[in-house]
């Protein structure tokens, strides 16, 4: 195969040896000593060996073709192997990018070096038949040049690697990021994620700037191998003229040097120095990675993040919620124990999504007394998640203040005394008691688990997977299974205050009415329901129903009798006794 490579190749170098001496000839045999035929039979020899060497060139592509293809065959083998035996996560990485590229550059590096070789050997072949001289001048040059690019391969290579390995960093910490920003606004880390993220991006500049330094040397050395020879030709013109080198032997020279050798050494700068940096680093990468280059590029799905903190804060966390109208009227407080604060009161706040948006809440005052049940309505978009996420923290209002067991919102102390469980239920990669537990400092007893497990409704799915101790496949549970996971969850959490927005959305109505009063009786608890089924607001004690400036407070008897939107919200619907 690399013969048959030469081979074609030293056929495409033929037209390189034809150009300058074939210019050379027409000019000193023909046009200058009168002959204009014999110049143009050379010019034409010229011309034939364009056409040949473009028939080389043809036959080259295919040879090169056989022989990267197995390289690249070898690379898949490996990559597959590897990811079969030891579970490689880069392994898809390394099939659909790095093998392509390993392929691509080797490619590349095959036609520009050969390019080279052959080119520079026709060239100065041709040199030494037009005149020995002309060596003296075209050829200290050119190995100059060649070797100040040979000098810069190590270290380019190694800054090429380094920006790779930047640029990794910086993807994982970007996936991280995107991934889990309702985690980060959860736990407060918008600081620390930025800080994070911005150190990767410094780093991937300074990188970056490393690896466009070594473009300098890589220029003078095409400015001293392929660009000072045409420089020193025409300034020694006079001296190799006075050796007896003819005028055409001086023009096919500058030909030599301006249409084979700088061309040919300015691929070779360009294609060696980045593809075969790139090729360097990608096989290395591929044949022997390093427990932080098998890092896995991608993030985990919301349904298998690992991490507890993570877990916690989507556990925690809260569904936006695109809003058109706003509460006006302000709720009247209800009763609470005059000496026990209540579990969350809101005082005259507001809140807009920006400064020319009509606000979505707009004065609301609001009392939920300790171990009080509230159930909240409305019409879609008309920002009940909102609250939510206000009364969680995840949101600052414009205006007013909220407290959760008498400590302000946003708040260390009002986030450890309250639990959100949002409509998109979050199971984690584990065992089932790992995940019911998360919330606890310290391991629940195995009796108290499938004690509340039974109580909001989990026992028979607790049964079905094998017990608390049975790992847990996320991707195998229904939406209904998940959504019981996170509330027994939320249950077993220490947070007096549980906020469930749709949290039961997709339970049928008994194991949503089996769940609602479970929370309602946990000893010392609060609960806050948005709701998405009447039925929720006819086990509450309070019902707050959010339409703008109709928005209304108080039981489900007495919104039936006052409040106009709630009437539309219940239309005929009844709710059968044994579901209340």
């Amino acid at each position: 195969m690399l013969v048959r490579l030469g081979c074609w190749s030293a056929l495409e170098a033929g037209q390189t040896f034809l150009l300058g001496y074939g210019l050379a000839r027409a000019l000193d045999a023909g046009f200058l000593a009168g002959d204009a035929r014999t110049g143009l039979l050379w010019l034409a020899a010229a011309g034939l060996g364009v056409a040949v060497g473009a028939y080389g060139t043809g036959r080259v592509y295919r040879a090169v073709a056989d022989l990267v293809e197995p390289v690249r065959d070898r690379l898949v083998e490996t990559v597959v192997a590897r990811g079969v035996r030891e579970a490689d996560d880069s392994a898809v990485s390394g099939l659909t990018q790095q093998v392509e590229i390993a392929r691509d550059a080797l490619a590349g590096l095959v036609m520009v070096s050969r390019s080279f070789v052959f080119t520079a050997a026709g060239a100065l072949v041709g040199l030494f038949s037009l005149a020995p001289p002309l060596l003296l001048v075209v050829g200290p040059p050119l190995l100059a040049g060649v070797a100040l690019f040979a000098a810069t391969l190590r270290p380019l290579a190694r800054r090429q690697e380094a920006f790779l390995v930047a640029d990794e960093a910086l993807a994982r910490e970007w996936g991280a990021i995107g991934q889990g920003l309702r985690d980060i606004t959860a736990t407060g880390a918008e600081e620390r994620a930025a800080r994070d993220l911005g150190t990767r991006v410094d780093g991937e500049l300074a990188a970056a700037r490393a690896l466009a330094r070594w473009t300098v040397p890589r220029t003078a050395a095409l400015a001293v191998g392929g660009q000072l020879p045409v420089v020193l030709l025409l300034v020694a013109a006079p001296w190799l003229l006075a050796r007896g080198v003819t005028p055409g032997a001086l023009v096919g020279a500058l030909a030599y040097v301006t249409q084979s050798l700088l061309p040919a050494l300015q691929n070779l700068i360009h294609g060696l120095g980045a593809g075969g940096s790139r090729l360097t680093v990608v096989l290395r990468r591929l044949r022997a990675r390093t427990p932080a280059d098998t890092e896995p590029t991608a993030t985990p799905t919301p349904a298998s993040i690992p991490t507890t903190a993570t877990s916690e804060a989507l556990s925690r966390h809260d569904a936006d919620a695109d809003v058109d109208a706003a509460p006006r009227t302000p709720v009247p407080a209800a009763r609470t124990p005059r000496k026990t604060p209540p579990a969350l009161s809101l005082s005259d706040v507001s809140f807009a999504y920006g400064p020319a948006s009509t606000p979505v809440l707009d004065g609301l005052d609001l009392t939920v007394p300790d171990g009080g049940h509230l159930v909240v309505v409305g019409a879609s978009g008309i920002g009940k998640s909102t609250l939510t996420a206000l009364v969680a923290g995840l949101l600052r209002p414009g205006r007013g203040a909220i407290r959760v067991c008498g400590h302000p919102v946003p708040g260390a102390d009002a986030a450890a005394l309250r639990v959100l469980i949002p409509q998109e239920a979050y199971v984690h990669s584990g065992t089932l008691a790992e995940n019911l537990g998360r919330l606890r400092p310290d391991p629940v007893p195995e009796r108290e688990l499938c004690a509340a497990a039974e109580t909001v409704g989990l026992g028979p799915l607790l049964a079905d997977l094998g017990g608390p101790r049975a790992r847990v496949d996320p991707a195998a549970l229904s939406a209904g299974q998940r959504q019981l996971i996170a509330l027994t969850r939320a249950y077993l959490s220490p947070a007096p205050l549980a906020l469930l927005d749709e949290a039961t959305c997709h339970l049928d109505p008994e194991a949503e009415a089996r769940a609602e009063r479970a929370f309602a009786a946990r000893p010392g608890g609060t609960l806050v329901v948005v709701a998405h089924r009447i039925s929720s607001a006819c086990r509450a004690d309070r019902v707050l129903v959010m339409d703008g400036p109709r928005t209304a407070y108080g039981t489900h008897e007495e919104l039936l009798r006052s409040s106009e939107p709630y009437q539309e919200l219940v239309g005929g619907w009844t709710v059968p006794a044994e579901r209340r």
